[in-house]
């Protein structure tokens, strides 16, 4: 018996098809596979940024200027400033907010209100809802108690001090100011 030669092409053609198609499925499960790994990859990046640009960017701005109250001997016992949420910043909760207060001699740390044997912050909302929750247009006054804080923070004439802003999430607001040349008893002076 003789063999076709024409049915061998055939077959040959056959068995060539049959592995190339094998060959696509193979190499698009892989591209899928690939493109997958790709887009999660992708994914996880852009959630690390927006992350990041939120802890990044400042959630708190200052609203008006710092004023400083003294006492019956002349020294400053008080600072108060007002403090707004920034341009599109999230809801931020007061409570959570510490203040580090710095001059070239002392430090002193001011953290909520209410906690125990802490130094004394005095909070009042001037616009919005009463809540502790600092939100779009919204304005809280903050007055800090330097001179009954631990330890007192002397501010003399011509200080410069600073306070660090620092909420639980977003960068620190950093003021820092001079005091005034002379001091009066019971007097406010808008500090710069």
């Amino acid at each position: 018996m003789r063999k076709d030669p024409r049915n061998d092409d055939a077959f040959t053609g056959l068995e060539a098809a049959i592995v190339l198609i094998a060959f696509v499925v193979v190499a698009a499960v892989f591209s899928y596979v690939v493109l997958g790994a790709g887009f999660f990859t992708t994914q996880k990046s852009q959630e690390t940024v927006y992350s990041a640009t939120k802890q990044a960017s400042a959630n708190l701005a200052e609203s008006g200027p710092v004023v400083l109250e003294t006492d019956e001997s002349s020294e400053v016992k008080n600072i108060s400033f007002n403090l707004k949420p920034a341009a599109g910043a999230s809801p931020i909760d007061l409570s959570r907010i510490t203040y580090h207060i710095t001059t070239t001699d002392t430090e002193a740390l001011f953290v909520d209100m209410n906690a125990e044997g802490t130094n004394k912050i005095f909070r009042k909302q001037i616009i919005g809802d009463d809540d502790d929750l600092l939100e779009t247009d919204e304005m809280f006054r903050v007055v800090l108690d330097i001179k009954g804080s631990n330890p007192s923070i002397p501010i003399n004439k011509t200080a410069i001090f600073s306070i660090e802003i620092k909420p639980d999430i977003g960068a620190s607001l950093l003021l820092q100011k001079h005091a005034p040349p002379g001091l009066s008893a019971n007097s406010y002076y808008e500090v710069y």
